[in-house]
């Protein structure tokens, strides 16, 4: 039988896709590790000379190391970037070294014990095998030139990697003291080999984008395998293609039919709105809370929309002009408010869809304040109750 060319093309496909998932294979520098306990030894160098943040490389003067190891630590490393770290050093201020700004006259022990919390930088920089740079925060206890102090703590660092397990630790705390009266600041560098176990490893973002393209390649593999060998499937494929086709045709009707219901009350909300916008305020007299027929009138108007409008809910707040004392014109608004709502609530309204407010001469619609000379007419103005929609 005669092979067609649409298959020897599909045939030719999955060759070309087996071929080029051989040559996007995993390999071990695709992955890194993740998470681990570590240990180290090492040495550490005190600068406390009083301006250890000023000339950071006095070693002849400032810098105090002894010849033997002196630091060791312990930590724990996960796989979000942070790590947690208990360090414990020594060391001993030489007599003829600077310390605090003044000659050491003889030799005095240094002891150390920190805590701190680190982030490995690569998780922003993208994982550099080999270099791994790390900044920290914590806090301590160190007894040094015979005072004890507490002190707040800031490292940055690198580490740098031989093997899964081996590699070497640089860094420098900066240790400011908790007691600023008897004690100074001091900075503290630390070498050392590092040893880490438990160790968890994962994949590279490099090696998580070679899975994501072998698994992208497979799924394309067996798709055109599928189609190979099945050609009942892909006729499967196409009659549920249409029937989503026809779903999703459905769903978008009935969506529109959605949106236009949702359009319609929209409208019928900014109508009410407008309604309610264009009703004229109610303006009481001078030194009055009784309302005219005027008033009445433009009250009957909101009792109809809220008649027609079941749902609405309405938030009457009254106001004086400035004339009068505060609590005065407090109290008055408050008696235009009550008049206000209970003649909403006489023409059949509920309770529970009218609210009332008094804010008396503390919200004045223009510039007639207290001592500003203005006409009736102004501060007619300001003897108000007005209407907000809380609810449609």
């Amino acid at each position: 039988m005669k092979t067609s060319r649409p298959l020897l093309a599909a045939i030719f496909f999955v060759f070309s896709i087996a071929i080029s998932a051989q040559e996007i294979e995993l390999t071990k520098k695709d992955s890194i590790v993740q998470s681990f306990w570590m240990v180290g030894l090492g040495i550490n160098i005190v600068d406390d000379s009083g301006d250890e943040f000023g000339d950071l490389l006095d070693l002849s003067d400032g810098w105090n190391m002894v010849p033997f190891p002196s630091r060791i630590s312990i930590g724990r490393y996960f796989k979000n970037g942070l790590g947690v770290e208990a360090i414990g050093s020594y060391n001993r201020y030489k007599a003829g070294k600077i310390v605090d700004n003044n000659v050491n006259p003889e030799d005095v022990d240094y002891l150390g014990l920190d805590f701190r919390v680190s982030y490995d930088l690569n998780m922003i920089l993208g994982e550099t095998g080999f270099f791994d740079p790390y900044i920290g925060i914590g806090a301590g206890y160190t007894d040094a030139n015979n005072q004890g102090r507490g002190t707040y703590n800031a490292v940055v660092g690198f580490r740098t990697w031989f093997s899964e397990h081996w590699g070497l630790d640089f860094n420098s705390t900066g240790k400011w003291t908790m007691n600023t009266e008897n004690s100074s600041n001091h900075i503290q560098h630390a070498l050392g080999v590092a040893y880490r176990f438990e160790v968890e490893k994962g994949l590279s973002r490099k090696g998580e984008e070679k899975l994501a393209l072998l698994k992208e390649m497979e799924k394309e593999q067996q798709r055109v395998l599928d189609s190979i060998a099945a050609k009942e499937r892909a006729d499967e494929e196409a009659r549920l293609l249409a029937e989503r086709l026809k779903k999703e045709q459905e769903a978008a009707e009935l969506a529109a039919l959605e949106k236009a219901k949702r359009d319609a009350e929209d409208a019928e909300r900014n109508k009410i709105k407008s309604e309610i916008e264009q009703l004229s305020n109610v303006y009481f007299k001078l030194n009055s809370s009784y309302l005219t027929t005027q008033d009445k009138a433009i009250l009957d108007k909101l009792v109809s929309l809220m008649q027609t409008n079941p749902d609405l809910v309405i938030e009457v707040s009254a106001h004086t002009d400035s004339r009068g004392t505060d609590t005065y014109n407090q109290w008055l608004s408050e008696r235009r408010a009550e008049r206000t709502v209970e003649y909403v609530l006489s023409k059949g309204i509920s309770g529970d869809r009218i609210k009332r407010e008094a804010f008396g001469e503390t919200k004045l619609t223009n510039e007639c304040e207290d001592g500003v000379n203005c006409p009736e007419e102004k501060h007619r103005k300001n003897r108000r109750s007005e209407f907000t929609i809380l609810k449609i």
